[in-house]
């Protein structure tokens, strides 16, 4: 199996990590190649002199699976990166929490065994894409969500909601989340947006600090069209993709978004579920109160 291995070089102690790792792949049927930009972290470091270290569009059209090694914004960037070629990513945590980059540093026999035996499943994840009234911007792209907001300004915007030019709500609030099942689990969730599986073909929407008790998340079709219409006092108008790119518009501005026919594809462990992780990582369903009586009782 050929692996493009992609580090985050701002993490520190990344290089005795990646030497780790390709320690342990040694004398096994792997092939690995990096990406250009760890080649200057690496450069005098003669463990790396005999694997070669290519750009972004040889790294994903040479190799079967794309490793990313660093967080979940490591894996998104990657994800982005080569959402063109359509291969395989794999996530390895080094990173906080580590949803979508599932695999830990201190697995890696078990990730290495389970890539032999093929006990794996890629699943194919919905992305988001979108498109502003002015042409002079590029096109949005998100794996997580994209979020439009006010920005630094300390006041509320006004947004229109509309969806299938079907009105459906105007509002005053600090932005809104327009999400992925992937991305249900990050920004979304902590504004009290629901859990969709990734698996699900479903979009969310979900209001950023609304000024009303009736404005609540609402999950749509994934073959429906969103238009957000956003007016803003102080004439700017913040949007970000994946919470890493971000773009400033002037106020007012009409937005549309809607599924991509680019899909990402992602490389899970079949020893753990969807819902282990998200007991586990965000403590989902776990009564904390358990542990409370355990402790007073010993």
């Amino acid at each position: 199996m050929k692996l493009g291995i992609i580090p985050n070089t701002n993490k520190e102690n990344i290089i005795n990590v990646v030497e780790l790792f390709i320690e342990k792949l040694e004398g096994r049927d792997f092939q690995c190649t990096f990406s250009n930009h760890f080649h200057k972290l690496v450069d005098k470091n003669r463990l790396f002199e005999k694997y070669k270290f290519l750009s972004n569009k040889e790294l994903f059209s040479k190799n079967d699976l794309i490793v990313s090694i660093g967080g979940d914004g490591t894996l998104l960037t990657s994800s982005y990166n080569g959402r063109e070629y359509g291969t395989p990513m794999l996530g390895i945590n080094f990173g906080k929490l580590g949803f979508l980059a599932e695999y830990e540093i201190n697995n890696l026999d078990r990730l290495i065994e389970e890539l032999e035996k093929g006990d794996y499943k890629i699943e194919e994840r919905m992305t988001l894409c979108g498109e502003c009234s002015d042409i002079n911007k590029k096109s949005l792209f998100a794996i997580n969500d994209i979020v439009i907001d006010k920005g630094h300004w300390p006041k509320m915007i006004d947004i229109e909601l509309r969806i299938d030019n079907e009105d459906v709500s105007t509002f005053s609030a600090d932005g809104i989340i327009i999400s992925t099942p992937t991305g249900s689990t990050g920004y979304s969730l902590s504004v009290g947006g629901p859990i969709v599986n990734p698996i699900a073909k479903a979009i969310t929407i979900s209001p950023i600090s609304p000024h009303t008790l009736t404005m609540r998340p609402l999950v749509i079709g994934d073959n429906q069209k969103i238009t957000v219409r956003v007016k803003s006092a102080e004439n700017r108008i913040h949007v970000s993709c994946d919470g890493q790119r971000v773009t400033h518009y002037n106020s007012p501005k009409k937005f549309s978004i809607y599924s991509s026919k680019t899909t990402i594809k992602l490389l899970h462990t079949k020893s753990t579920s969807y819902y282990n992780t998200l007991r586990n990582k965000l403590y989902w369903g776990v009564d904390v109160r358990k542990n409370n009586l355990k402790g007073k009782n010993e």
